[in-house]
């Protein structure tokens, strides 16, 4: 018999039993409706992340004090980085366009009646080029007043709300730590992170954060940024060895310093986030399962109310392999509708919650394939039992049944 003639049979069987059918494919429909959606939100989150990530550069190496296998190290703890450190990077290194020398420290702020607590940071004048900050109002500060160590400062967008509310900052002075600071301008918001907030945070000249605020001489970390992402690795070694012999570090012996690339972070963040997200939807690819046991026991029950039909069918010439891919192109069937009508769900799913949510999602290709290939392997897999078991009928036994 023609696989066309299997087919259009298992179809009449499967319209003349509609709302079985129907309930039979709700487990592939809402399976695969789970994954879409799931996998969908997770990739939209991811992405989201990654590109709030993004905005603090990518071809960035931080150095801080410690060494590298003391995972527990406290950078502010730690003195083996000076400001001479950051210098001698910024002349000796080539391929890069930035070197910022950072401290940082929560401190008081006060203005008028209002009070917050926030992170000072002291840092250079190349440091908002490095961390992709914009200036909403003002100016940064240059180079001459991080070397006469003055007391101005630029402020984050969560600080001026928190401070000043609409009025504009620019001009006006503030207290850290009970110290007057003269507010020079303001940064264009970048928006929280889930553990972070980059809007939340004031900027001073780094000589000045040494000095007069935290009375230190040491510093905290070090950012240089690549001219080039190709060129990461090669500044990584160069950096390695100029402060080593800076330090007067042997050969045999640890650095009292690590150097960190953030491109590799972010890839790491980006791994473990896309794990998460498979990891979703294999725990909605958990209803296909069910969906599919769902199947084999529809078709067992299919088979016995059948058994008849199918000693008729085996005693008039029909071959156990045209039994057997009668019963498992039913199988596929009720995947396959349950896998098309899964994905239209599943799409309507993503869209609804972006929309309403607020979340972003992507509805990839791949995780549609992916939902609509594991629901028709899986009614290939839970029908071959049941169509196996029909094929292999008693004729004599199936026309006696009643």
């Amino acid at each position: 018999m023609l696989i066309l003639d299997l087919f259009k049979m298992a179809l009449r069987s499967l319209i003349a039993n509609t709302m079985r059918t129907f309930l039979t494919a709700l487990g592939m429909i809402i399976g695969v409706a789970s994954v879409i959606s799931m996998i969908s939100i997770g990739e939209g989150a991811r992405q989201q992340t990654l590109n709030t990530i993004e905005k603090f550069g990518t071809n960035i190496i931080t150095i801080k004090p410690g060494r590298k296998k003391n995972r527990h190290v406290s950078s502010d703890r730690v003195k083996t980085l000076k400001f001479s450190d950051a210098k001698a990077i910024e002349i000796n290194i080539p391929l890069i366009t930035g070197v910022a020398a950072q401290v940082y420290r929560s401190a008081q702020l006060k203005h008028g009646s209002k009070n917050t607590n926030t992170t000072v940071r002291g840092t250079g004048e190349k440091y908002l080029q490095l961390s992709n900050f914009t200036i909403e109002r003002g100016r940064y500060f240059n180079q001459e007043e991080v070397r006469s160590v003055r007391k101005v400062a630029v402020i984050g967008s969560t600080v001026v709300k928190n401070l000043f509310g609409d009025i504009n900052a620019i001009g006006k002075e503030i207290k850290v730590d009970g110290n007057n600071y003269l507010v020079i301008g303001s940064t264009e918001q970048k928006g929280a992170l889930s553990w972070f907030d980059p809007d939340d945070q004031i900027f001073i000249p780094v000589t000045t954060a040494q000095k007069r605020l935290f009375g230190i001489h040491h510093i905290q970390s070090i950012d240089v940024q690549a001219r080039q992402m190709e060129d990461l690795e090669v500044i990584k070694k160069d950096i390695d060895s100029l402060l080593r012999i800076r330090h007067g570090i042997h050969t045999d012996e640890d650095s009292d310093f690590h150097v960190q690339n953030s491109s590799q972070w972010l890839n790491s963040w980006g791994d473990a986030a896309k794990t998460f997200t498979y990891l979703l939807g294999g725990i909605a690819a958990i209803s296909l399962l069910v969906g599919g046991i769902g199947i084999m026991n529809i078709m067992l029950v299919s088979i016995t109310e059948r058994t008849k039909e199918i000693g008729i069918r085996i005693a008039v010439g029909a071959k156990k392999s045209e039994i057997m891919e009668q019963f498992l192109i039913e199988s596929v069937l009720i995947s396959f509708i349950g896998g098309g009508l899964g994905i239209l769900l599943g799409i309507i799913i993503s869209r609804t919650v972006s929309k309403i949510g607020g979340w972003d999602t992507i509805i990839s290709t791949q995780s549609i394939m992916l939902a609509f290939g594991f629901s028709v392997g899986i009614g290939i897999f839970f029908g071959f039992y049941p169509a196996r078991k029909a094929a292999n009928l008693n004729p004599i036994d199936a026309l006696r049944y009643e």
